[in-house]
């Protein structure tokens, strides 16, 4: 009875133990992995699939429904030209008529940033090695700099028609021309400028490189956020190029 129960432990130590090797052996191979210097290929792939997945995800945030207007980072108000309008208005009742105003500007751009991924991805196709080195190595927003330089102008065409439809179809157009024209006809104000969709669209595009950037530095910076092993593999890279 004791050399069974004697055999029987042996076995289970024996199998907790090579349990413990095999983790362990799992656990020295991701490190090791993460010590390989990846080849050009891989810092280009592994790159392009971490933008990706950054732009994408900051698209998909701020074009979800109060995706901008429930975010108050990249909120949009009044244009600064207007605030002291807005509280004037505030201030004699017209309070409903400001919000419908910021609600509607908001859902404008919220419209306009389901444009904005393609964007993206043609901007992250057409980059050079040049370009991925740059990025990889470069800043904590080397990425979103890209990115602005890259595409602003194209985000710009594409995003200004999509918030014209939208302020004219939520009426925000009608809203602020009347909030406009009510503040203007206060005796001795500043006249204010009763065209929003500049302004809309300037303030959109601010918002996603905004969110893009958050994305950026969480990836550099949050080991967690490398979710694939080319990933870990391209930003350990990175890491251990940016000690030196």
């Amino acid at each position: 009875m004791k050399i069974k129960i004697f055999s029987a432990t042996a076995i289970l130590l024996f199998i907790t133990l090579s349990s413990c090797d095999t983790l362990n052996q799992v656990a020295q191979a991701a490190t090791t992995n993460s010590q390989i210097t990846p080849s050009t290929f891989e810092i280009g792939n592994g790159l392009k699939q971490a933008l990706e997945i950054g732009t994408g995800k900051s698209s998909d945030q701020l074009s979800a429904v109060d995706g901008f207007l429930k975010n108050a980072e990249v909120k949009i108000l009044f244009p600064p030209q207007a605030q002291s309008a807005e509280r004037t208005l505030r201030d004699i009742g017209l309070g409903s008529l400001c919000d419908n105003v910021i609600t509607s500007l908001n859902h404008a751009a919220e419209d306009a940033a389901v444009k904005a991924k393609p964007i993206f991805l043609s901007a992250i196709k057409q980059m050079t090695l040049q370009d991925v080195t740059n990025i990889l190595l470069g800043s904590q927003d080397a990425a979103t700099q890209y990115f602005k330089k890259t595409t602003t102008i194209q985000l710009a065409s594409q995003f200004k028609p999509v918030i014209q439809v939208s302020l004219n179809k939520a009426g925000a157009t009608k809203y602020y021309t009347d909030a406009a024209q009510a503040y203007n006809k206060i005796p001795f104000v500043s006249k204010i400028n009763p065209d929003i969709s500049d302004y809309v669209t300037q303030k959109a595009i601010d918002g996603l490189f905004i969110e893009i950037a958050k994305e950026e530095l969480n990836i550099r910076q949050n080991l967690g956020a490398r979710t694939t092993p080319l990933l870990q593999k391209v930003f350990s890279f990175a890491d251990r190029q940016q000690k030196k």
